[in-house]
């Protein structure tokens, strides 16, 4: 019996390593240096802790509100909508364009070409790479 009373439980003797443990870390000195460094530096730690605990709190509130999310999704999909369909209208063009092309096996000649030159759609493609063109060297001569 004299025994048990004399022996410590295990978790007390591992609390007390412990504590011993923090106290040498305590006496080196880099450690001393950086608690002093750590107590200069709290007041603007204090502020920045402040500063991302008001952005936590408001990501969270904007993470949680539903009518804002529903608002959101239906905004940008007012907005992206639009370009969605000019995007599919582009394409089933381009897609229709290449149905007939490859369907049509007539050959264009120099009179087919002149012809074409006179179409207002191929005039405005010549203006347009016109001007791509013109952008395009004016920035290279920037450079």
């Amino acid at each position: 019996m004299s025994e048990t009373l004399t022996q410590q439980p295990a978790s007390v003797e591992a609390t007390t390593a412990k504590e011993l443990d923090v106290l040498d870390q305590l006496m080196k000195p880099e450690i001393q240096k950086s608690l002093t460094d750590l107590v200069e530096n709290l007041p603007k730690l204090t502020e920045m802790v402040t500063v991302l605990t008001k952005a936590y709190d408001l990501a969270q509130t904007v993470a949680t509100d539903k009518v804002l999310i529903e608002d959101m999704k239906n905004g940008l999909g007012e907005f992206v909508k639009p370009i969605q369909d000019k995007a599919k209208g582009i394409a089933s063009a381009a897609i229709e364009a290449n149905d007939r092309a490859q369907k049509d096996s007539s050959t264009i000649g120099l009179f087919g070409l002149l012809k074409l030159l006179k179409d207002p759609q191929m005039q405005k493609m010549f203006r347009f790479t016109q001007a791509y063109l013109d952008v395009m060297s004016e920035r290279q001569n920037q450079r």
